[in-house]
């Protein structure tokens, strides 16, 4: 029977995973790049298209300009992020360039997944505002998407919180 394709799940990292490929990103454009999208849930463009005033340190807030769709968003900073970070922006690194890094990056981490790329971090930080309980309207509003049923994807990676709620009703 022909059907549809079933599509495979969005490939994520976790916290040990990801300080283990921050050992081998020796540039700190890459090191931001790599943060913005773990810490942030930023796309490759959003992050290639990022300036200093985009960045507002006092509210810890990132203002995305016209993301995927046309749509402005507003996003959080990570808590620790290092001021002296502003002044590596506008990134001196295209898209193509940040992905062949990562990939690079995870190589050499010696984590055997080829099913990691650049947007898993933005999956990553998808996964982690569940984990943290974050209501999955509040992640759609993060990550831009323009449907739930978009954001409500990462349910299926981590049933564990949904099945935990279950319990509590009893």
């Amino acid at each position: 029977m022909k059907g549809r394709k079933k599509k495979p799940l969005p490939s994520y990292i976790g916290d040990e995973e990801f300080l283990s490929i921050m050992k081998f990103v020796p540039k700190q454009h890459h090191r931001l790049a790599f943060i913005l999208g773990y810490s942030s849930g930023l796309r490759v463009s959003e992050v290639v298209n990022l300036k200093k005033e985009d960045i507002d340190l006092k509210s810890k807030r990132i203002f995305i300009k016209e993301a995927k769709g046309g749509k402005d968003r507003v996003v959080p900073l990570p808590k620790r992020f290092p001021a002296s970070y502003l002044k590596l922006l506008p990134l001196k690194c295209g898209a193509r360039a940040l992905q062949m890094k990562f990939r690079l990056s995870v190589k050499k981490a010696g984590i055997k997944r080829e099913d990691l790329h650049f947007h898993s971090l933005r999956h990553s930080f998808a996964v982690r505002c569940m984990e943290k309980g974050i209501p999955l309207n509040q992640i759609q509003v993060m990550l831009g998407h323009e449907s739930i049923s978009t954001t409500s994807v990462y349910l299926k990676i981590n049933p564990k919180d949904a099945l935990d709620n279950y319990e509590k009703l009893w």
